[in-house]
């Protein structure tokens, strides 16, 4: 392990200075920290901090430790020697890891291999391309091996055709042993082709080691069954939602216990993110997001007595509790952000309701920096409803002057608009600029009700384009408002709903930016890789001339529909790589701009995705999204 004693802070050595506003260089400088675990002995907490190169085009990674009651961080080489490995067996005996197996032809040449020169591909169903990535042939399975150099792995899913860890973003959370060491917990959808890319159903599947067995543990349940975690006690636990082909459904803690399965919130009005036990095994505690912030929450583990279950909020305020990391005696080590800051690790002593900072990774640079005001502002909307939005108002912000004003337009649609640090849609840089950021959490947002949440499902043009003009016309009523230069910018279905307003604002805009926007619901349906998405929002498919729901989606609420009323300059950014929402939505959108005679731009990452992950991308992102704003705006 490496001594490296660092004060609090990782510095990222900038020379002293006036305080300065946020740039897109000052951005893709700040470290992003990210959680290993708490050590063995739970008195210190592992993390790794990321610091990306413009330069270089790529990010660096180092690893710290700092102890839970603060102090003094330590640079060190090896999280292992720390931090237990969970994919070691309870006994030390055997190790878990997860590999892709070919299975399946694909290419010209594994039919014919004469032809190999031959980059041909062959599919007979869907998923024949996943997020940014085309299926070749490939599977993610799981193995278990004995502990030692050299010896063979053993297939869990036995060569069949499915995924564990789930594509495209499972990993080792997708797999866990039982407390005892003889049996293996995994996540699966146990579909291909076709059947994968229109269902959610994924379950909870236990391979016991003596026999080669595998049963379902979640066999009753429709919808994704993820995230399986043990409790103190060794009892199965995970995260549920009810119904196929919704990936934004209410999720829900289940317990099963001695033969019985347990929904722990299932009377709760809200959603969970990710949970943890207490190490007494008696309560859960979860984040989960409220009244536009990410909160920690804690429910109790009744098991067989009477005592009723109940869910209570543990921490409040404007701030994301943005991860769990684990107990520290009286303690949760959790990771926390707010819109002028990104992750650091804090304490919250449960008893006392205190919180500590542990890290303050980029505290170096924000001394450098003027941060925004960042304001909630709760509007009526147009059916009587109170909707939260966030407004961030610009460094050194004076009521007696006029500020343009950007309505953003956040994506999912049902990802909640909190506290996030975003390193791309990044209010503190926007409102530097001099930007007065419009953010509200419309209808479709989690945090304010499952019924708020769920209504944006089939109605992606309805109400909820309602709210972002109530929430753009009450903020525009202030005297610091320059009502002359209003923006519109948003991202996936944000960049939907760019595109959409852009038909009906009624001149409200002066300026539109829309990134990896559905533009056209009926190509959409054709184009896009997880099919069950679309189906469940849409209400089904375009063909289905007798669904009223669909038929409205495919019509009413087509973007495509609506150009004919365009009137305003439009940018429009796209990933070559991103199969969610395909590069002919925004290339239709481009052109049909273009061919209308209004002033556009077409910005295009060949080897991004639906995100830009590239620092040197990212700072063209930044660069072209601010001169477009100055040009137009």
């Amino acid at each position: 392990m490496k001594k490296s004693i660092l004060y609090m802070a990782l510095a990222l050595s900038l020379p002293a200075a006036a305080q300065q506003v946020m740039t897109p260089e000052t951005l893709w400088k700040l470290g992003r920290l990210s959680p290993i675990g708490l050590s063995n002995d739970k008195t210190t907490v592992v993390f790794k901090v990321a610091t990306p190169s413009v330069v270089d085009n790529k990010s660096t990674s180092k690893y710290y430790a700092v102890p839970v009651s603060g102090g003094a961080i330590t640079e060190i080489t090896d999280p292992k020697t720390l931090v237990r490995d969970r994919n070691v067996s309870p006994d030390g005996r055997y190790v878990l890891y997860s590999e892709e197996v070919k299975l399946d032809n694909v290419h010209g040449h594994d039919f014919y291999p004469e032809l190999d020169k031959s980059n041909a591909q062959v599919y007979d169903g869907l998923d024949y391309r996943h997020w940014d990535t085309w299926n070749e042939g490939k599977y993610n399975h799981v193995f278990y091996r004995e502990n030692r150099e050299g010896a063979p792995g053993i297939d869990l899913l036995k060569g069949e055709r499915f995924d564990s860890p789930q594509k495209p973003f499972g990993g080792e959370e997708d797999y866990i042993w039982s407390a005892d060491g003889k049996s293996i917990f995994y996540v699966c959808k146990k579909k291909s082709g076709t059947a994968y890319a229109i269902s959610t159903n994924t379950d909870i599947y236990q391979y016991d080691l003596a026999t080669g067995d595998t049963i379902n543990r979640s066999e009753d349940n429709a919808g994704y069954d993820t995230n399986p975690q043990l409790s103190p006690s060794g009892d199965l636990s995970w995260l549920q939602m009810k119904h196929d082909g919704y990936e934004s459904d209410k999720n829900d803690i289940i317990v099963s216990s001695n033969g019985v399965e347990y929904n722990l919130t299932a009377s709760w009005d809200g959603t969970v993110e990710s949970f943890l036990w207490a190490p007494d095994g008696k309560k859960i505690y979860f984040q989960a997001p409220v009244d536009g912030t990410l909160q920690l929450f804690e429910v109790n583990f009744p098991g067989r007595t009477k005592m009723a279950i109940r869910v209570t909020q543990v921490t409040n305020g404007d701030f994301d509790v943005s991860g769990l990391v684990g107990f520290a005696g009286d303690a949760i080590i959790v990771t926390r952000t707010d819109m002028n800051h990104a992750a650091d690790l804090w304490s919250f002593d449960l008893k006392k309701k205190a919180w500590k900072q542990l890290t303050k990774i980029n505290d170096s640079v924000y001394a450098t920096l003027k941060t925004s005001k960042i304001e909630r502002r709760y509007v009526t909307t147009t059916d009587g409803k109170k909707m939260l939005v966030w407004v961030i108002l610009p460094p050194d912000f004076d009521a007696s002057k006029k500020y343009p004003a950007l309505l953003y337009c956040q994506g999912g649609p049902q990802s909640a608009l909190s506290q996030f640090y975003s390193f791309r849609w990044n209010f503190q840089l926007m409102a530097a600029n001099g930007y007065i950021v419009v953010a509200p959490n419309r209808r479709g947002m989690p945090g304010h009700g499952v019924e708020w949440n769920e209504q944006i499902s089939k109605d992606w043009g309805g109400q909820v384009m309602q709210d972002y003009l109530s929430a753009i016309d009450d903020v525009a009523k202030e005297a610091y408002v320059d009502t002359s230069r209003l923006g519109c910018v948003g991202a996936s279905y944000g960049g939907y709903s760019v595109f959409y307003l852009a038909g009906i604002h009624n001149n409200r805009f002066k300026t539109f930016i829309a990134h990896d926007g559905v533009f056209n619901t009926q190509s959409m349906f054709g184009t896009t890789e997880e099919v069950f998405f679309n189906y469940w929002d849409f209400g089904g498919a375009y063909w289905e001339k007798d669904n009223a729901a669909a038929q409205k989606s495919y019509t009413v609420f087509n973007p495509i529909n609506y150009v004919d009323k365009w009137n305003r300059p439009i940018l429009i950014i796209q990933g070559g790589n991103d199969f969610r929402v395909p590069i002919g939505q925004s290339q239709e959108a481009f052109q049909a701009a273009q061919m209308r005679g209004i002033k556009s731009r077409f910005l295009y990452f060949p080897e991004e995705n639906h995100w830009v992950l590239k620092p040197q991308n990212g700072m063209v992102w930044q660069r072209e999204f601010f001169k477009w704003l100055k040009e137009t705006l």
